[in-house]
């Protein structure tokens, strides 16, 4: 999402007007312009006069005017709802997670402590690999092998039957024409990396160019940003996609013109492809030794099914009170229900009929409204034309492009900083190591009675049952502790008031 102005802020390049629809609309504004001159020129250099009567002018003006605001006011809802998805995506994670952390017991009668908080951290790490999963789903990346997201699901379940490797469970079929390779022994595809191996790692890992995140100068910190570094460090029988992928930006993303010459060679090149070449294609998409087309596997979906059984095993063993369980139970049915809005506003675009439509009526508009404005305007009628068509075009362009808040433009979504938001967050929640409210309860620096009595509570415990009020030492117990109490409800209230 832009956050600050992108024309202007860091090093300029061409690439800012991608923040913009300049680089979207300027073609046709250009046509149009070239109409309005074409209008102009002819009629005043000539003996033919092109101009009209405004009246197509003020009918369909605000007829059009109308349909484009409905437009964008539907494509800005859209943008909305996915902005409050992915903060219920947060809440909802936060929650979760701060229940498993805090309320499932560490200590109990069968397994150690550091087996319950392994256990409890790695389903917060899955709660964090769902956000992962969902931004790479929207963005219509499909797969588990990515590099922020493999290293937090790689020890799920991979096959239905251990002794038969080549009945993979959904979440790790392979995608885009991979070939599973055979599947390694066991204990070398779940290994732990040796030391010599970490330490290969860290020092690929400085000297690899960070292509997924761009970058902003030489020594800023977004030239070294590298956030896939704090996940773990494991090894994968596939090639790991990079975090983010963009697109890259094309000349034909400037002139829009070229896009026509790529589509005549993308013809070309498919005509000229070989039986034998299509037979290969067919081949790469299917499993080997097997004659099953690949499935697409939904990874948020498989991560829901996890935690779902995470918390029937909590319940099963009487781990949780039945309270508890049911706000788990909820939290997840939240997620899974967050998943299938988010899938509806990615899936469900406006309908082409009504998108072609409204943008041939608009053409049309365009195209006869220099005719109409020379009899007022004469040689304004071409900077008006232009002004004209860049306003309406515009907007037209901003609700195509707002539509879809998911992928990788500009003004979408930052869904990569929301999933690092969120990461920041488990973690920091999963610092705290749950203590007793005795360990930290009666300090010195904690003054529970301030202002009207500003003792430590440690002083306050040695006192015990004979608690006096500072001011009065005649009257002890609790009718001195209510003094205290509203002495200071009266003290905080006239110091708080700005009386002018």
């Amino acid at each position: 999402m832009v956050a600050h102005n992108p024309l202007f802020h860091g090093r300029w390049t061409i690439k800012r007007f991608q923040a913009t629809v300049i680089n979207d609309v300027w073609p046709e504004v250009f046509f149009f312009t070239l109409v309005a001159v074409m209008v102009v020129l002819v009629t005043k250099y000539t003996s033919v006069n092109l101009g009209i009567q405004t009246t197509l002018l003020t009918v369909l003006g605000t007829v059009l005017g109308l349909v484009i605001s409905f437009r964008t006011s539907s494509a800005y809802e859209r943008f909305q709802d996915g902005r409050k998805m992915w903060t219920n995506i947060g809440v909802v994670s936060r929650n979760l997670a701060q229940m498993i952390w805090i309320h499932v017991p560490a200590e109990r009668k069968q397994g150690s402590v550091l087996e319950a908080t392994i256990e409890k951290k790695t389903m917060i790490n899955l709660i964090q690999a769902f956000s992962v999963a969902v931004k790479h789903f929207l963005r219509d990346e499909p797969g588990a092998f990515y590099e922020d997201l493999y290293p937090l699901i790689c020890f799920l379940p991979r096959y239905a039957n251990s002794h038969l490797p080549h009945e993979k469970l959904p979440l790790w079929h392979t995608h885009e024409g991979f070939e599973e390779p055979p599947a390694p022994p066991l204990h070398h595809r779940e290994r732990s990396e040796t030391p010599a191996e970490i330490a290969g790692a860290e020092e690929k890992s400085d000297s690899k160019s960070t292509q997924s995140w761009p970058k902003r100068g030489r020594h800023s910190r977004r030239s070294t940003f590298d956030p896939e570094a704090a996940l773990p460090r494991v090894q994968s029988e596939q090639p790991l996609k990079p975090a983010r992928n963009p697109p890259r930006t094309k000349i034909s993303d400037f002139i829009p013109l070229f896009r026509f010459f790529q589509w005549i060679g993308r013809v070309l090149v498919c005509r000229s492809r070989t039986d034998v070449e299509q037979k290969a294609k067919r081949k790469r998409l299917r499993k080997r030794g097997h004659g099953i087309d690949l499935v697409e596997s939904n990874v948020p979906f498989e991560i829901i099914l996890v935690l779902s059984n995470y918390s029937a095993y909590l319940m099963q063993n009487d781990l949780v009170r039945p309270a508890l369980a049911t706000g788990i139970m909820n939290n997840v049915t939240s997620l899974q229900d967050t998943l299938a809005n988010l899938e509806r506003i990615c899936n469900t675009p406006l309908p082409f009929a009504y998108q072609a439509h409204l943008r041939m009526s608009l053409w049309l508009y365009l195209l006869f409204l220099p005719f109409q404005l020379y009899k007022s305007f004469d040689w304004i009628t071409i900077p008006g034309t232009a002004f004209a068509s860049f306003l309406l075009l515009g907007f037209l362009e901003i609700g195509q492009e707002i539509e879809n808040p998911f992928n990788y433009d500009l003004n979408d979504l930052d869904l990569d900083h929301f999933c690092l938001s969120l990461q920041r967050e488990l973690h920091q929640i999963t610092a705290h190591h749950n203590p007793a409210p005795s360990e930290w309860m009666f300090s010195h620096l904690n003054q529970p009675f301030a202002p009207a009595d500003r003792r430590g509570a440690d002083e306050l415990l040695q006192i015990n049952h004979d608690y006096r009020h500072p001011d009065n030492r005649s009257e002890a117990g609790l009718q001195s502790i209510r003094r205290t109490l509203l002495g200071s409800w009266r003290e905080v209230d006239l110091t708080t008031r700005h009386i002018q």
